[in-house]
Order: structure tokens, then C-alpha cells, then sequence
């Protein structure tokens, strides 16, 4: 009767630690699904990982690496914003920001450690015509559970809580269609 007792007890362990990592699997956060309030979904820039890198930056200790999709990459690489054209509607940007580290194999080199944040615009003129066309979002990460929550005024720096939110700042570049960064050489 033990043996038989013993053995329910395993399988009942058995199927809930089964069960919990399922659970677990499950919960694990899809940033796609998140939308920032009144602003733009995560998904409008789903495959933001693989786009062509614009440049790379470092402010304020963040190291930053600037992509954008083709349809940017292609109005850069014709001159805009330099040209004074201004970038075609369906142009996005993604802007992710790492806190730094020396690197311990060649310590003389900066390197990503973190994920901060990820930020993002999105050229539509009618969807956006009161913010210049662009809408823009702010996305932090946590990085004890590696999930991303939309920005708030407690961000660093501080976000709105629509797709205006980046306008203030890129007000300044309003003469280069809202966008500081120029395409790097290769």
C-alpha cells in the first residue's frame, strides 16, 4: 500500500511540476500584444529586430542602435531627410536603448548590458496629421523579468500617453521631417 501511495504521490508532483512549466510557457509575455494607452501597438512593428541598422548612437550612458524598415532605408538612401523631401507615409523606426558594460573578454570595449527600452515612429499623415505625420511610442523593459510595458511619465525620459508623446522633443528637427539621425556611411 505504501509502494501504490508513493507512486500517486509522484505522478501527482510529477503532472504538477508538467503542468506548472506549461503554465509558466503560457505566460511568458507576448510584446506584441501590448499597445501603448492611446498610442501605437507593439505589432505595427512586429520584425523590428531584422530591419537594416540606420546608425548607432550613445546619450545619457544608453548605448542605442537606430533601425528602420525599407521603406525608410530605401527614402534615406535617396536623401531625404538631407534633401528637405520628407519621408514617405509606412516609414518606421525603431530606437533601442541598452545600458552599458565593459566587456569582460577585451575590457577597453563598451558593450550592450540590458535592454532599457525600445522606442518607435511610424510616418502617417493622416493617422497623425495633428504630430508632424509621425506617431511615436516608448516601451520599457524590465529586465529582472525580460518584459516590455508601455512608457509613463515615470520613464526616463518621460512619455505621454499617446502618439504625440515624442513631438516635444522631435519638434526641434522639424526641419528634417521630425527625425535627428542621419543614415551612417558604410
Amino acid at each position: 500500500m505504501k509502494t501504490r501511495k508513493t507512486r500517486s504521490i509522484a505522478a501527482v508532483l510529477l503532472m504538477t511540476a508538467t503542468l506548472g512549466g506549461a503554465a509558466l510557457a503560457v505566460t511568458a509575455q507576448d510584446k506584441y500584444a501590448l499597445k501603448a494607452p492611446g498610442g501605437l501597438a507593439f505589432s505595427e512593428f512586429k520584425g523590428y529586430e531584422n530591419w537594416e541598422v540606420v546608425s548607432v548612437s550613445e546619450d545619457g550612458g544608453l548605448l542605442a542602435v537606430i533601425l528602420a524598415n525599407p521603406t525608410m532605408i530605401n527614402a534615406y538612401r535617396s536623401g531625404i531627410p538631407g534633401n528637405g523631401k520628407p519621408f514617405p507615409d509606412g516609414s518606421k523606426m525603431a530606437k533601442v536603448h541598452w545600458n552599458t558594460k565593459k566587456m569582460e573578454t577585451f575590457p577597453a570595449a563598451t558593450v550592450p548590458a540590458h535592454q532599457q527600452d525600445v522606442d518607435f515612429m511610424v510616418k502617417d499623415s493622416k493617422r497623425f496629421a495633428d504630430s508632424g505625420g509621425w506617431g511615436y511610442a516608448v516601451f520599457d523593459r524590465a529586465p529582472e523579468t525580460d518584459t516590455f510595458a508601455p512608457g509613463t511619465q515615470a520613464s526616463k525620459p518621460p512619455q505621454g500617453n499617446d502618439a504625440k508623446c515624442g513631438l516635444a522633443c522631435h519638434t526641434i528637427v522639424k526641419g528634417r521631417d521630425y527625425v535627428f539621425t542621419d543614415y551612417a556611411k558604410r
